[in-house]
């Protein structure tokens, strides 16, 4: 008699992201931002409406994953219930992975096939479960970003730091957190920052006064410091 196996297929599926600015021309950056557990990435990209200025294209993939917010109880009361996104749970996360770090890699590279000839400086953000993400993906990608912000979240535990470090191809790292975040401790921000100074990764810190959430304030300095490096 038989037992159960496990097979897997890859299966084509459609994905989407969001953008503001212009799509064509010559941006001075180009930011590439992931979304944390249970949101949309087109409520996601509004809170990065103030640095569009004409001289930035910002790029919200979405996660793979959507899936509703409220209990089936809710839900029936709702005439329309809240939907949210997630990059991956750990049931096939490695599959899960792959996809996503393939994903993210295809809509970096149509965004800039569509800005020939434009070298615009590159920033991947990502925020809360996106800081994993991108850390993933940049681990496994031949993007070369300048700027890797991981806001409100953390480097997977599984990545070798020393290696990783050497293939994000030297990206300058930047930890954002709040000084109010009830996700994430002042003694998880300060555990994070050990573990790259012990693995001898440069980073920056930056906090603010402010919870887990995209601070308007502590973002528009960030995207200042960026400009004058």
């Amino acid at each position: 008699m038989s037992g159960v196996e496990s097979h897997a297929i890859v299966v084509p599926r459609t994905a989407r992201y969001y953008t503001l600015g212009a799509t064509h021309g010559f941006p001075r950056e180009l930011w590439i931002v992931c979304h944390g557990y249970g949101q949309l990435a087109s409520r996601f990209i509004k809170q990065f409406a103030l640095l569009d200025d004409g001289t930035r294209l910002i790029v919200a993939p979405e996660g793979l994953s959507r899936f509703y917010l409220d209990p089936i109880a809710e839900r029936r009361q709702q005439s329309a219930p809240r939907v949210g996104a997630t990059w991956m749970t750990r049931e096939d996360r490695d599959a899960e992975v792959a996809d996503y770090v393939h994903y993210l890699d295809l809509v970096a590279s149509e965004v800039r096939h569509h800005l020939a000839g434009a070298s615009p400086r590159i920033i991947v953000l990502g925020f809360s479960q996106g800081t994993a993400t991108v850390s993933r993906w940049l681990a496994a990608s031949e993007l070369r970003a300048e700027q890797l912000v991981l806001w409100s979240g953390a480097i997977p535990p599984e990545l070798d730091l020393a290696a990783w470090s050497s293939h994000v191809h030297g990206a300058a790292i930047t930890l954002v957190a709040g000084e109010s975040d009830a996700m994430v401790s002042p003694e998880a921000v300060a555990s994070e920052a050990e573990r790259l100074s012990a693995a001898g990764v440069g980073y920056t810190l930056q906090r603010f006064p402010g919870g887990h959430t995209i601070d308007p304030h502590a973002l528009e300095a960030l995207a200042a410091s960026f400009a004058g490096a």
